[in-house]
């Protein structure tokens, strides 16, 4: 049995990542019963046998048994989901899985697509508002994604301790309120500080939509095909924003975000239907009722039982995903891949409008009309990824070895990505020219989606299959970390390609993403040793085993309580019949 001062005080507890979280409800041991220390360090501490005692008291207890006798002298007793509850999010009917797949979907569209709204907007923003500089004219785009690096820091961690449900409404309710904010702001700096609350609220999404999706999908095969879609939407926000804000802008620019209002407040009327995905606390939930209904106070969930307050909360929620880009070292090197990848992709708003408004000379309109080809290749990235999903079934089914390595399974399609990811890049530098068709170049954007998509839908689901119940922690320090990335490097974008050419910037950075492209090949060679030694990972496989024990030992019980009930149905049928005249007439 495991020490409950080994177990991180947060997002750790049984959960739905963790393969049959069927726990009856139990007492708990007296090491259990101690106050919790967090191990969630990058150092923790080992159990010590002896702080675990020896036996353990099981037993059933379901909602609506009558009131206990002497709730004083009943034993503490924590609750999780039995075998096929309908509480759990694993056990829901597919259509109310898709309903909230799809609800994840729309948040995170509005999201990204608030993100390069201003994109097509930006004359029109400088000649309303007198700015001249070309590096305040970046600001809010960049402010924007610099909320995404303070939000997930702070959103991601918090729906691990209250769910998902309520981070998720709220702070869409907020990111509703500053896009209306940004389309009537009176000047120059109110727009940009709207900006940047926008971002803030706007980066949930991001951070909890990954672990919405590891809530009810238990299934590697199809929580990957979940992420797929959700990185899918991630693309189509920023590639429709540049064509809707440069067509709409030349009414106004406040129509850009009243548009933007418009649909974010439509999407917050179906977003108020999302349930409570996160398993700790719907069971906090179901034992608030079961000590009600029975009189218990005794009947905890395990979240309830966690060490609560501000200093729990700053230094070990909120630094978690700190932690784990620090110390974690799958997650510091797929920081920095997603980092550039995610950089180059926002720096294509300064590059774009170089290429074919200076080249070609487009509007501000139908120069965002090109983005559409990263979007293209962003879908067609997601039908590459279904068909190695169904490879991966076919594998399994045929006790193929590879499919249940952690690196094969996601790993592969980042090695393919990659490479188109550089080859776009050269392929947009080198073609941007006026002697060159524009569908030349616009072209380039379909190996960029591509390869683009490939690189996050690898990376974002081996970090959710290697860290499971941490995978909103793990997921907010890659958004943090990349969003740092998105909202500097454009800064230097249109001095960078004025400074060296177009060819030139591009071959750079293509240059730069070739040099990233060989991490997924080392997570392939390497990560069976990265993962074992990970504090998390091994935090991982001990609350995994202790699971496996506890199931194995409730199997026994049970098995054994069935023999001794039809034990005793044999003797009352044997002794316990009526002598003949008593009951019985004489056939």
């Amino acid at each position: 049995m495991q020490c409950s001062d080994c177990t991180p005080p947060t997002s750790s507890l049984p959960h739905q990542a963790l393969p049959s979280p069927e726990l009856t409800l139990r007492t708990p041991s007296a090491a259990e019963d101690h106050t919790q220390r967090s191990s969630d360090s990058p150092r923790g501490h080992e159990c010590r046998p002896e702080d675990a005692t020896k036996t353990e008291e099981s037993h059933q207890l379901e909602e609506g048994d009558t009131a206990v006798s002497d709730p004083a002298k009943s034993p503490r007793t924590i609750i999780s989901f039995p075998r096929g509850d309908p509480e759990n999010p694993y056990n829901w009917s597919t259509g109310r899985k898709m309903f909230i797949l799809f609800q994840g979907i729309v948040a995170v569209v509005n999201s990204t697509l608030g993100s390069s709204l201003p994109s097509g907007a930006v004359d029109h923003l400088a000649e309303y508002f007198h700015v001249k500089s070309q590096a305040q004219l970046v600001l809010p785009i960049s402010l924007f994604l610099v909320g995404y690096v303070l939000g997930p820091v702070v959103f991601a961690p918090l729906s691990e301790s209250y769910g998902r449900r309520w981070v998720m409404v709220i702070t869409f309710v907020f990111f509703t309120i500053f896009t209306m904010a940004c389309a009537v702001a009176p000047t120059w700096s109110a727009f940009l500080v709207f900006r940047l609350l926008s971002g803030i609220t706007a980066s949930s999404a991001i951070a909890v939509v990954g672990g919405l999706y590891a809530d009810i999908y238990g299934n590697p095969i199809t929580r990957g095909r979940a992420m797929a879609f959700f990185m899918a939407a991630t693309a189509c926000g920023p590639v429709l924003a540049p064509s809707i804000s440069g067509f709409i802008s030349v009414l106004t620019w406040r129509w850009t975000f009243w548009a933007g209002f418009i649909i974010a407040g439509a999407s917050l009327a179906f977003l108020c239907f999302m349930p409570e995905t996160y398993g700790p606390t719907i069971l906090k939930r179901k034992a608030q009722r079961m000590r009600r209904q029975t009189g218990n106070p005794n009947i905890f969930a395990p979240i309830e039982l966690e060490k609560k307050g501000a200093r729990q909360m700053i230094t070990i929620t909120l630094t978690r995903p700190v932690r784990m880009f620090l110390f974690e070292a799958i997650v510091l090197f797929s920081c920095l891949y997603l980092s550039i990848a995610y950089a180059i992709f926002y720096l294509y708003f300064e590059a774009y409008p170089l290429v074919f408004q200076g080249v070609y000379g487009f509007n501000a309109g139908t120069a965002g009309l090109p983005f559409l080809a990263i979007g293209l290749g962003a879908f067609l990235a997601t039908g590459i990824f279904m068909y190695w999903d169904s490879v991966l079934i076919r594998a399994k089914k045929s006790n193929a070895r590879w499919p249940q390595i952690e690196e094969y399974r996601r790993l592969p399609l980042a090695c393919i990505g990659g490479p188109l990811y550089v080859i776009s890049l050269f392929w947009l530098g080198w073609s941007a020219n006026a002697n060159v068709h524009w569908i030349v170049p616009t072209l380039s954007g379909i190996p960029f989606g591509m390869g683009f998509m490939l690189i996050f839908m690898a990376l974002l689901n081996y970090i959710a299959d290697a860290y499971e119940i941490f995978a909103a922690s793990a997921m907010a320090a890659t958004s943090a970390c990349r969003s740092i990335f998105g909202a500097v490097l454009p800064i230097a974008g249109r001095p960078m390609y004025q400074g060296l050419g177009i060819p030139w910037a591009s071959s750079l950075l293509g240059f730069l993403s070739l040099g990233m492209c060989i991490i997924p090949f080392a997570f392939i060679k390497y990560g069976d040793r990265i993962r074992a030694n990970s504090t998390f990972c091994q935090e991982l496989r001990e609350k995994k085993q202790l699971l496996a024990r506890e199931e194995k030992e409730r199997e026994g019980s049970d098995a054994s309580a069935q023999e001794e009930e039809s034990g005793s149905a044999q003797d009352e049928e044997i002794g316990g019949r009526p002598p003949l005249g008593q009951g019985d007439e004489k056939m």
